[in-house]
């Protein structure tokens, strides 16, 4: 460690270390007030991702939205319309905020990420072409699309990769899932590359959820009580991400991907996310301190960046060395009757339903909003 980075904040160590710092959340109150700005220069914050529960609680609460509404209103747009024109001009916004660290960073950071419908997540060519349409609405070069890793994700991440479009590849939990997240995006690098494309200009994440994994089974351990398994909470959202880590490794060092990095393309980070701590009982910090690692992203709500900034632990890399003890807490928790495939399909189809209400939601409250701007213009 040099005398530089011991001598740093625990943000800009962390960023020493080789991770970027997504900020995952966004409203208009932040764009408009220069929240956004602030933490760029104050907080070593060089990303930005949303999601629909992200949107729900920021148009939901009204704040910033009021003009936009009642235009909307007067022009009697669906409410699906309405939606996606004031998430997009928010997105568009922030990426015009992030502009200078995208092109300081050659596009690897500098990105605000958008998610397609929740609702199109079992549905291939409608994913692809929403997210064509987003990426057509936002029009800025340093947005990524999100797409859920469902099966029917799967296709549609190499269908856009290959047609030139930047994919930040969300709900992701199994290490077999994320190991067909990598094959997806390179199939879609190889498109890219067929096809002409710049493939040094087509950037990609893959967001490993964190804290839900222990949340599933911590709460499968106390219920067994034993000994043994209490011993084993909070383990197993850590040996999950250090494995796909390790994954990670294996794939962008085989000849498959040397093959597209000869042609310019960029290797599609881990980006950790769901790192805000559930559990009061663990430090608030854990799934950052712990999942330190050079080429990685974590974006993190701003809670959870606060907290890192006034007490995180960075000690440096916390991820590779870690890979056998990360096999043996799986292990163990398997040995102790927790099936690892069940917990992680059940999160995987949780993770959806639970964005496709907070959409619901918003188009409920967008709905409710509109009508009202439209009495008050009678």
């Amino acid at each position: 460690m040099t005398e530089r980075t011991a001598s740093a904040g625990p943000l800009q160590r962390l960023s020493d270390a080789g991770v970027s710092i997504w900020l995952d959340d966004l409203s208009r109150k932040r764009i408009a007030t220069g929240n956004l700005a602030e933490l760029l220069a104050a907080k070593h914050v060089v990303g930005v991702t949303t999601n629909p529960s992200i949107f729900q609680a920021a148009i939901g609460s009204g704040e910033g939205y009021e003009e936009q509404l009642a235009d909307l209103a007067e022009r009697g747009v669906t409410v699906e319309e309405a939606v996606r024109m004031m998430t997009t001009a928010d997105v568009r916004a922030a990426a015009d905020i992030l502009r200078p660290v995208y092109e300081a960073t050659d596009g690897r950071d500098g990105r605000v990420s958008i998610e397609v419908d929740p609702r199109l997540a079992h549905r291939t060519r409608a994913t692809a072409a929403e997210a064509r349409q987003l990426a057509w609405l936002v029009d800025r070069p340093n947005v990524m699309i999100k797409i859920p890793a469902t099966e029917a994700g799967l296709p549609a991440i190499t269908e856009v990769i290959g047609q030139g479009i930047s994919v930040n590849v969300t709900l992701i939990f199994s290490l077999e899932r994320y190991r067909q997240v990598m094959d997806a995006y390179l199939a879609g690098l190889e498109k890219a590359g067929a096809a002409g494309l710049d493939l040094s200009a087509i950037h990609s994440v893959a967001s490993f959820f964190v804290s839900r994994v222990d949340t599933e089974i911590d709460k499968r351990l106390t219920k067994l009580g034993t000994d043994e398994a209490l011993a084993l909470r909070g383990r197993a959202a850590l040996a999950n991400a250090r494995l796909a880590y390790e994954a990670y490794e294996e794939v962008f060092a085989g000849e498959r991907w040397l093959a597209l990095a000869e042609a310019g393309a960029t290797r599609q980070r881990p980006l950790w996310a769901s790192t805000g701590v559930k559990d009061p009982a663990y430090k608030d910090t854990l799934y950052v301190d712990e999942l330190v690692a050079p080429g990685t992203v974590n974006t993190m709500p701003e809670a959870t960046l606060d907290a890192t900034a006034d007490h995180g632990d960075i000690q440096g890399d916390t991820v590779t060395g870690g890979y056998a003890r990360a096999r043996a807490d799986l292990a163990a928790v398997e040995r102790l009757g927790i099936s690892y495939d069940e917990v992680v399909k059940q999160l995987e189809d949780e993770g959806v339903a639970k964005f496709e209400v907070a959409w619901q939601d918003l188009l409920d409250a967008v709905t409710t909003s509109l009508k009202g701007k439209g009495a008050e213009a009678e």
